[in-house]
């Protein structure tokens, strides 16, 4: 045994063992998350209980299974649950009713033992809606302009066309809310703006008073065109309402303009859920949150957290790049190199909130409050610069993620051979040229390297983000179709502050609980697609330089 202790064996099977373990974690905290993310757009199906209450009225109870658990039949017992079960434990089911504005709650538990029957009727429906979440019960008829237009046989081919209808029409307005009228009100403001700047350099004359007063009139004659469009469009979606039984019996007109889908999963077959499977994962991609970002879609969140990213690499590669070269390559080495590049690294093991502090304080307050008295006077007191904003948030990161490009950037600067350096200057090169064209290139593998590894750190970040930018939800992206096109004082969303605020801060804990799962799923494709991208040019550089190298 000694002498294979000796042998170093042991060693390699334990640090084979961890890596092997780490592995298996790994792999099963993505299939975890994989898994109950995705099970979230299934559209399972609906039961009907007839169910016994604590204090023995029958009712009924229509909603969809979400959770199970054992729970001890004594626990029930002892607050006050009539059961006449002699096991030791027993099931509850976490059964997502809906109806919130019906009911108050989206969800109640019924335990096994009480449910006297239990049947999947293939009438059922599930109603997801902009407001109050799902409904779930009976399709009773469709109205327009409150006349029955179809109830019984042709009430479900009825519905989906009006429900057609109404997505048309939501689309219009949409259009017309968030790109026409939005449009407007950003020229509204900067003729505001540019009027208050002429006014603050004391070059507001009567004839520019006029012109922009013409200018404005002409963008709210647009706008009161606009508002009639839309008072319009309103009257033709509000006109259409679907009318609905719940488990008690009441009749709950929808409002096909509050509507999202309409769908019967008891009567569908596999590859109608599959479509609606792949329909509700669009929507949660491509759309915007709804239901304090309990329902809908992520895609601002996916957008803002690509696009900081994207701008904290633009950020970082030339200042950690240019100060690696400078500690490599010109600075003296002696003692006070030594202690800055101690410096960096330490710099990397400080807290993210520490960087997140400093960034509201010397980016935000400091650094943009002095940009508005600057340049934009005109928006006083409302800060421009001087408020949380995703420029900040990508310098802040950038800070952050520094000290990983600079030793990245000088590790692969010192494997570049001295012979390569010398036989440069030996041909006649200066060492600024040397440098250009030789060595940053062999270099430029490693760069991407802690580009890379920066990247990574900077995506999942959320803790300074807080700080400098990121809100709950953002009324608008930072970048759009008007001037300049990439609004860099605007706050954004972010996948990871997206899943805190879901996951812990939502009225609905419940309903958002599958939400965290899948958004988590987002963050980590993300990261991977980004990381991706800069290993395949890193390969791309790494081939090209090859040839050098050699």
């Amino acid at each position: 045994m000694k002498k294979w202790f000796d042998s170093g064996s042991p060693w390699i099977w334990l640090t084979a063992g961890a890596v092997s373990l780490c592995l298996i974690m790994v792999v099963g905290l993505l299939s975890l998350i994989t898994w109950r993310g995705l099970e979230h757009f299934w559209p399972s199906d609906i039961y009907q209980f007839e169910y016994k209450d604590a204090a023995g009225s029958q009712k009924t109870v229509i909603g969809q299974i979400y959770d199970q658990e054992l729970v001890p039949v004594q626990r029930l017992k002892d607050i006050g649950i009539d059961l006449k079960s002699d096991d030791e434990v027993t099931t509850r089911y976490l059964i997502r009713t809906g109806n919130r504005d019906i009911l108050g709650l989206d969800f109640r538990w019924l335990v096994d033992d009480l449910i006297t029957e239990r049947s999947m009727p293939k009438d059922l429906m599930v109603a997801e809606r902009r407001e109050w979440g799902n409904f779930y019960g009976y399709p009773v008829a469709v109205k327009s302009n409150g006349e029955v237009i179809a109830s019984g046989d042709n009430l479900i081919e009825t519905m989906n066309a009006r429900l057609a209808r109404a997505d048309v029409l939501h689309a219009k307005i949409r259009e017309i809310e968030v790109g026409e009228i939005g449009k407007i009100n950003y020229q509204l403001e900067k003729l505001r703006l540019n009027q208050r700047s002429l006014e603050l350099d004391n070059e507001l004359t009567e004839q520019k008073i006029t012109d922009f007063a013409a200018k404005r009139k002409i963008l709210q004659a647009d706008y009161k065109e606009l508002e009639d469009r839309l008072i319009a469009l309103y009257g033709k979606i509000n006109s259409d309402v679907l009318v609905g039984r719940t488990m008690s019996g009441l009749h709950v007109d929808i409002s096909f303009a509050k509507l999202v889908r309409v769908y019967q999963p008891n009567a569908m077959n596999a590859s109608e859920k599959i479509g609606i499977y792949f329909d509700r994962l669009n929507e949660f991609v491509f759309d915007d949150p709804r239901e304090a970002n309990t329902e809908g879609g992520v895609f601002p969140a996916i957008f803002g957290t690509v696009l900081m990213v994207m701008l904290m690499a633009v950020i970082v590669t030339p200042f950690g790049v240019i100060a690696a070269i400078y500690l490599k390559e010109y600075a003296h080495q002696g003692l006070l190199t030594r202690m800055i590049r101690i410096a960096v690294i330490n710099l990397a093991g400080v807290p993210s909130i520490v960087y997140g502090v400093f960034g509201l304080g010397f980016f935000v307050y400091m650094l943009g409050g002095q940009l508005d008295q600057l340049f934009y006077a005109e928006a006083l007191p409302s800060p421009t610069f001087g408020t949380p904003g995703i420029i900040w948030s990508a310098i802040t990161l950038a800070l952050l993620t520094v000290p990983v490009v600079i030793v990245a950037t000088e590790e692969g600067l010192n494997r570049i051979p001295r012979a390569i350096r010398e036989g440069s200057m030996a041909l006649g090169a200066t060492k600024a040229e040397t440098l250009w064209r030789v060595v940053l290139p062999m270099a430029s593998p490693a760069m991407i390297t802690g580009l890379i590894l920066a990247v990574a750190r900077a995506a999942g970040e959320v803790a300074p983000l807080m700080l400098v930018g990121v809100v709950k939800l953002a009324p608008s992206l930072p970048l759009d179709g008007n001037s300049p096109f990439l609004h860099l004082d605007r706050k954004f969303m972010h996948l990871g502050f997206h899943i805190y605020d879901v996951g812990f801060q939502s009225p609905n804990v419940e309903a958002a609980r599958p939400l965290v799962f899948a958004t988590a799923l987002l963050l980590v494709l993300v990261i991977i697609f980004l990381n991706l991208a800069a290993i395949r040019i890193r390969n791309n550089l790494r081939e090209k330089y090859r040839a050098l190298e050699s």
